[in-house]
Formats: C-alpha cells, sequence, structure tokens
C-alpha cells in the first residue's frame, strides 16, 4: 500500500513517500480500513520534532517544524513519554471503509462507513494508563490503509464527504471533552484560546451548542468566521485578557495555546472556574502561582483520553447535523509538507485535511 512514513524525529525530510508497504492485517478485535480522508493535526508536527520530550520549552513554530528539534531529546518523546519506534505511520484524524476485520468481529461491518476515535482505551474507560494513540504509538491514518480496535471504530451514516468527516475526530473530541470535564452550560461564559485552529473553532461551536457565551481569541481578521460560528466576542491573540475582559469574568477558559498568557487566564476566571487544556502550542512550561490556585478555589483539568460517550455522542450530532465541518483547505495525501506548512502559517480556520490518490 501507500503511506506516508515518519522515518526520524527531525524536519520535513522525515516525512517519506512510499508506495511498498505491507498492507496491515487486522487482528483478534480489529478491522481494516481503507482511508477515505485524513486531518491535519499540531500532534503531528510535534510527534515529528521530538516536542512531547520534557526537554522542550519552546512552542510550536515553523521554524522548529521545518528543522526539527534536538534529537537528544526524544528519548521521552511519544504521548506516554516513551521513545517512539521507526517508522511511524501518523494521522490521527480517519474517516474511510471497513475492508476487513479480524476474529471477533462480525463480517456485516464490511463496507461500514466509519470515524476513528483517536485515542484508543486498552484498560478501564476511565484509566489513561492504558491509552494508546493513533499516529503515534501505533501507525495512524497517512496511508491506503489503517488497523484499529473495532470497538473505536464508529460507524457514521452522513451524507458528508470523507474529507469532511475527517476533519472531525480529533478536534472536536478534543474540544467536546475539554467542555464535558469542565461542566459547561448555559450559564457559562466560556474564553476558548487559539479559536480558529481545528480545536479552538471546534469548541466554539461546541460551546455554543450548550448555550454557553463565547469569547474567541484568534487573529481580529477572523472574528466574522467565529461569530458565524457562534462567538459574541473575539480578542486579539496579543491583547490582555485581564485588561480587555476584568479580572473574574470568565467561567472557563478551554486553552491549546498556553505560554506567556497563561497567569492572565487564571485571572480572569471568575472564583471557583475551570481552566482546562489540551494542546500548548506558545509554549508548554508556563509560570504558576498557587496562591491564584487555591485562594480562587480554580480547577485546572488536564484533557486527552476521552471521557466515555464522548465519541459516540460527537457522531451522533454529527449524523443529526448539529455541528458542521469546517475544511478550511484539501491537499493530496502526497502533499503533506505543503499541507504541514500552510497550517503553521495559520491563515485558516478549521481544519486542513489530506485526501489519498484514488485507487
Amino acid at each position: 500500500m501507500f503511506a506516508v512514513l515518519l522515518t526520524g524525529h527531525g524536519g520535513y525530510d522525515r516525512l517519506e513517500w512510499r508506495e511498498d508497504v505491507p498492507v496491515p492485517a487486522p487482528r483478534d478485535g480489529e478491522v481494516l480500513i481503507r482511508v477515505g480522508a485524513a486531518g491535519v493535526n499540531n500532534t503531528d508536527i510535534n510527534t515529528r520534532t521530538a516536542w512531547y520530550s520534557r526537554a522542550v520549552t519552546e512552542g510550536t513554530t515553523a521554524a522548529a517544524a521545518a528543522r526539527g528539534l534536538d534529537a537528544a531529546r526524544a528519548a521521552d518523546s511519544g504521548w506516554t513519554g516513551t521513545p517512539l519506534e521507526f517508522p511511524r505511520i501518523q494521522g490521527a484524524d480517519a474517516c474511510g471503509r471497513i475492508v476487513a476485520v479480524g476474529n471477533g468481529v462480525a463480517g456485516s461491518r464490511i463496507g461500514e462507513r466509519v470515524l476513528v476515535e483517536p485515542v484508543f482505551r486498552t484498560g478501564s474507560a476511565r484509566d489513561p494508563r492504558g491509552a494508546i494513540y493513533f499516529g503515534s504509538e501505533c501507525d495512524g491514518a497517512f496511508a491506503e490503509f489503517a488497523r484499529v480496535p473495532s470497538r473505536h471504530a464508529h460507524r457514521i451514516d452522513s451524507p458528508l464527504d470523507d474529507a469532511e468527516l475527517a476533519s472531525f475526530p480529533c478536534a472536536y473530541s478534543a474540544a467536546e471533552n475539554m467542555l464535558t470535564r469542565a461542566g459547561v452550560c448555559a450559564e457559562d461564559t466560556v474564553l476558548v484560546t487559539g479559536a480558529s485552529g481545528g480545536v479552538g473553532s471546534a469548541a466554539v461551536q461546541l460551546a455554543r451548542r450548550r448555550g454557553a457565551t463565547v469569547i474567541a481569541v484568534a487573529d481580529p481578521a477572523k472574528a466574522g468566521d467565529l461569530a458565524a460560528l457562534g462567538a459574541a466576542r473575539t480578542l486579539a491573540r496579543d491583547a490582555n485578557p485581564v485588561d480587555a475582559l476584568g479580572p473574574e469574568s470568565v467561567d472557563v477558559v478551554v486553552d491549546v495555546v498556553g505560554g506567556r498568557l497563561f497567569a492572565a487566564l487564571l485571572e480572569v476566571l471568575v472564583r471557583g472556574g475551570r481552566y482546562a487544556t489540551a494542546g500548548a502550542i506558545a509554549g508548554p512550561v508556563v509560570e504558576l502561582d498557587l496562591r491564584t490556585l487555591y485562594l480562587k478555589d480554580l480547577r485546572l483539568l488536564g484533557c486527552t483520553v476521552l471521557e466515555p460517550g464522548v465519541f459516540p455522542n460527537l457522531v451522533a450530532a454529527i449524523e443529526r447535523g448539529e455541528i458542521r465541518p469546517l475544511v478550511a483547505a484539501r491537499y493530496p495525501l502526497t502533499q503533506i509538507v505543503d499541507a504541514q506548512r500552510a497550517f503553521l502559517e495559520k491563515r485558516h480556520v478549521g481544519k486542513i485535511v489530506l485526501v489519498p490518490p484514488a485507487r
């Protein structure tokens, strides 16, 4: 089959297009999916550059993506803090059809159109220690075929095309997971950082779906797009939230940016407010005044492994047409480097999607 192989940590030269990769055989409890489309995510770039290593303190940047980070930092470069195995097929987002099944999976599943839940739970539903990440600890969607556990291949019935459906799994499940853990409701005011990106734009749409008042942090040029998704207001990325909104003015912060504004984000939270994060593109190392945390009775929530029900509920919402895809651009899978470069320019709203060649 064809696939993009990540041959090691480094720059774009580590992404290798191949057409002689063996097709994986589904094992017990697994299905084989012919990939129809795959989304581009920060995690693809972060994994390639070894950004997940604790030795890395910088954010996700175009310069780092082009050159890679110091390979000596790569000993703890996987999501789970263990070394990544190469070659690896990346890609956390996938829409496709089941073409084969392993033992224990009903043959009637062959032909089903599915979305892949990107975090595979190997233990109990709530145990983050039993998680395997699609496209990181196992091969992912940047290929003609992908092998996944049957229970994480969710059947979907939708008129949307493959690229539109592939824009949902990673970004929307991450956003909905943060909103779920933070208990967002109609009475809340929610501040969303990185609001024009995949997770951020999903969070704007999904928070508004819950009835919350949404304040988006993004380039002001994208304010119209974000208003169409439900944002009541847009703050510029370089604005200080405390100056713009006032202290203790927001119930929930949904943050995928981190970096220098972290302390200000805690300041704008009301007493008893909730901060949820699933990313740190502006920098993972932040300054925390513990007095702010405990004197304001704040809750800080790290969100990676999905809460039970998040992904099935997301699929149901897509099928009912309650949320809409935001596909900013489509690239052939063979042009993955161009797609990642465009992704890092951050001129788009929503998702950039890769489409594999037709056979």
